[in-house]
């Protein structure tokens, strides 16, 4: 029987306040903060934030440029508390994971990670996330939005325990080729062992730590998960440990033009979830975002099964994610595209210029079959400011296969020592 247990606030009570000096506090007051919020405001410069799931996450911390070029040269840290968390634990966990998400679940042993997505019964995606197997009962599985009624009402008839612990996990993501290094000089003996998408736990105070070796940079990097009331001492050790390595604290900028880089999508920025899409036309099946390759039709029935293959069978697969490298210099970011200039096929939802490949790329949803079997003559319109006035500028696009550039270090074993 499935079962769930309340979050419960240890949120002290509020000190009683006149009306009009609590008015004030609340427009000064941005948001929540994570259980690293100390330090990240005692670091933050820039004073640039936005609201990631009701926290107070950075843009930028210092300069989002430099910031860049921590994660591809040093070592970068980078707050993930906000990301969503559920521990899925008991006898049946394993058959519910296989039941509602696409991948295989029965492949993937403990001490092991995978990249996966779960869609809704009409086979449109719902969130996509990665789940940690931390034992042969237990997981984590983590998310960009929150799917707690659906995953309790998907539980029905499994003996398993579904329970949400973003507020009591507190996570951080060290990425870039001094990440290893860092890891080691803090006392993290043993890291060196874990492969890519491995996991274990470490000592960490009275508790432990644990440690994966996943990311979002395409880089050589890990994930750190520790319980809330450890965190700062954890953030503590690893910027004593990498003070020598130039670790440095970034934000979402930073990390999202890495991740563009490597060709990493995000959930509601290069496609729109199931549960948020208000138009029937923004509705995904994985085929039509590049997560095909997770489903699974050996293992047994999975939500969206039916659905999804008979989209493939009836050929009623009407996108298609692709790769773009556009001529020029000017990030293409939402232009749209267009087919000889004149027939709009599609839209860019993620674009920057990269350091590390050197080309103009982009991430873009495309109506096949453009992007598919028809992919000549593509153009991307740009609105490029000159001298305080818009020019448009029709731009020549190429589809080039995803990850745009690929570091070896990402899955070197053991891991480069820099």
């Amino acid at each position: 029987m499935a079962q769930a247990i309340k979050r419960q606030s240890s949120a002290p009570t509020s000190p009683v306040i006149p009306a009009r000096k609590a008015a004030q506090s609340h427009f000064r007051m941005l948001r929540l903060g994570t259980p690293f919020q100390p330090r990240i405001d005692a670091l933050a410069r820039t004073n640039d934030w936005y609201n990631w799931a009701g926290y107070r996450a950075p843009h930028s911390l210092w300069d989002e440029e430099l910031e860049y070029f921590a994660i591809r040269s040093q070592a970068a840290l980078f707050d993930i508390s906000p990301m969503t968390k559920y521990r899925i634990e008991g006898k049946d966990a394993e058959a519910f994971l296989n039941r509602v998400t696409l991948r295989d679940v029965t492949k993937l042993k403990a001490g092991r990670v995978h990249y996966t997505a779960w869609c809704d019964d009409e086979g449109f995606v719902l969130d996509d996330g990665t789940l940690f197997r931390l034992s042969p009962t237990r997981f984590r599985l983590c998310s960009q939005e929150r799917h707690l009624p659906w995953l309790l009402d998907s539980a029905l008839g499994f003996n398993v325990t579904v329970e949400e612990e973003t507020e009591a996990v507190a996570g951080l993501a060290l990425q870039g080729p001094t990440s290893f290094a860092v890891l080691r000089d803090a006392g993290f003996a043993g890291v060196e062992r874990l492969k890519i998408f491995d996991l274990a736990e470490f000592v960490h105070d009275d508790g432990t730590v644990i440690i994966s070796r996943t990311g979002f940079t395409g880089d050589l990097g890990y994930e750190l998960f520790v319980p809330a009331e450890q965190a700062l001492s954890l953030w503590d050790r690893l910027m004593a440990a990498g003070e020598l390595r130039g670790i440095r604290a970034i934000g979402y900028t930073a990390l999202n033009r890495a991740r563009l880089e490597a060709g990493l999508i995000v959930a509601n920025a290069d496609f729109v979830t199931s549960e948020h899409a208000v138009r029937p036309d923004r509705l995904r099946m994985p085929d039509e975002i590049g997560l095909g390759f997770m489903i699974d039709l050996e293992k047994g029935h999975f939500n969206g099964r039916r659905a999804i293959l008979e989209a493939r069978a009836k050929h009623r697969l009407r996108h298609v994610l692709v790769g773009l490298e556009i001529e020029g210099n000017i990030p293409a970011e939402h232009a749209i595209v267009y087919h000889r200039k004149g027939k709009e096929v599609g839209l860019v939802s993620a674009a920057v210029w990269s350091p590390m490949a050197k080309r103009n790329i982009a991430i873009a949803s495309l109506a096949r079959p453009f992007g598919d079997t028809m992919v000549d003559d593509l153009w991307v319109e740009i609105y490029a400011m000159r001298e305080l006035q818009y020019q448009k500028l029709m731009k020549r696009a190429k589809v080039v296969p995803r990850p745009f550039i690929k570091l070896g270090r990402r899955t070197a074993n053991p891991p480069a020592d820099f």
